[in-house]
């Protein structure tokens, strides 16, 4: 990685490099091996940390195509698609999604794919399977799995490290199991197991410092205290319905009305309302900078409305702005319909 740039030292020259939007490093790859090594480097993403060069990207996946997933760059209003994730399951669902240190993890799941002539599922449930994608040399890496097959489960990042709990295991039996894991390690560790289980599916959310685990159809939030590693139960009243943070805060979408959800007291705040999605279905909720995104999803069937439509739509809400608006962004180009996946990845 030597003369980078004719007349400035290496150093100066990788801040220069460093500054470089991401979706222009293909090309800049393709200067010379140097600058091409350059890019690759684990140098290059730490640099772009210190000067504040880090980018956010939403990464999405959706029931078509199979298996795909595509990055969003929300200042160039630009999407990339990646190679396809080379896990033997078809069609896999159901899985949890984060991203850490630069990289895009996909975690456990199963098989969404359908048998034409019977109607009946692969019967692959659950996976212990985690790929990590590394968007500076684009390729799938296998990592250390699971210490137990999961999919709809909680799936979170806390303080560098991956937290997973409860879910489906084999023969959709629900699980209390939960586990962390350490990415520069490559090491699956359990924790202490939930306190409650539930026949439903989990989510998490980041709040506070703290994991919060939530089934659906409980009022009750299990919270990892993590200076101890163990679970406490509260309930706080929060709304039943799609979740995002944003900006530390809790929103949530509410019978056609995006809430702000006090994080820990029954108070909530009505931001705006979103009658537009109470007739679409399977759509990503999540908070990227100060704003809300809307992704995918599908309309119908309804009242007026046979047909099933996909779609590759992308809404915006500007939550924290005194008048909060809609708008559109470039639709998805490849990935639509259902939304099986979704998180922002900082590089």
């Amino acid at each position: 990685m030597s003369g980078l740039i004719e007349g400035l030292p290496d150093a100066v020259a990788l801040q220069c490099l460093a500054r470089v939007p991401f979706y222009a490093h293909p090309k800049l790859q393709l200067v010379c091996h140097s600058w091409r090594e350059a890019i690759r480097s684990p140098e290059l993403f730490r640099t772009r940390q210190e000067l504040g060069a880090s980018e956010e990207l939403l990464c999405v996946s959706a029931f078509e195509p199979e298996n795909s997933w595509q990055l969003y760059n929300p200042v160039k209003d630009l999407w990339m698609t990646l190679p396809v994730l080379p896990s033997q399951i078809r069609r896999l669902a159901h899985f949890g999604v984060v991203s850490i240190a630069g990289k895009l993890f996909v975690l456990g799941g199963g098989s969404d794919a359908v048998d034409p002539l019977t109607g009946d599922n692969d019967g692959i449930f659950a996976t212990d399977e985690v790929w990590s994608y590394d968007p500076v040399l684009r390729c799938w890496a296998q990592r250390a799995s699971m210490l137990v097959p999961r999919a709809m489960f909680a799936c979170c990042v806390l303080d560098g490290k991956i937290i997973v709990a409860g879910g489906f295991t084999n023969f959709r039996k629900s699980i209390s199991k939960a586990e962390i894991y350490d990415p520069e390690k490559d090491v699956w560790i359990a924790l202490q197991d939930l306190l409650l289980t539930h026949n439903s599916a989990c989510t998490g959310v980041v709040i506070g410092g703290k994991v919060h685990v939530l089934h659906k159809g409980l009022s009750t939030v299990q919270v990892l205290d993590t200076s101890v590693l163990r679970w406490a139960i509260e309930d706080y009243g929060w709304l039943q319905g799609p979740m995002a943070v944003v900006q530390g805060e809790l929103y949530v979408l509410s019978h056609g009305v995006i809430f702000k959800q006090d994080k820990e007291q029954r108070k909530r705040k009505m931001v705006t309302t979103a009658s537009d999605f109470q007739t679409r279905i399977g759509f990503a909720m999540i908070g990227l900078g100060s704003e809300l995104y809307m992704i995918g999803g599908v309309i119908g069937p309804g009242r007026w409305n046979v047909d099933i439509k996909p779609l590759f739509d992308v809404d915006v809400l500007t939550v924290r702005s005194e008048r909060p608006s809609w708008r559109q962004v470039k639709p998805m180009t490849l990935c639509h319909g259902t939304i099986l996946g979704c998180t922002v990845l900082r590089i």
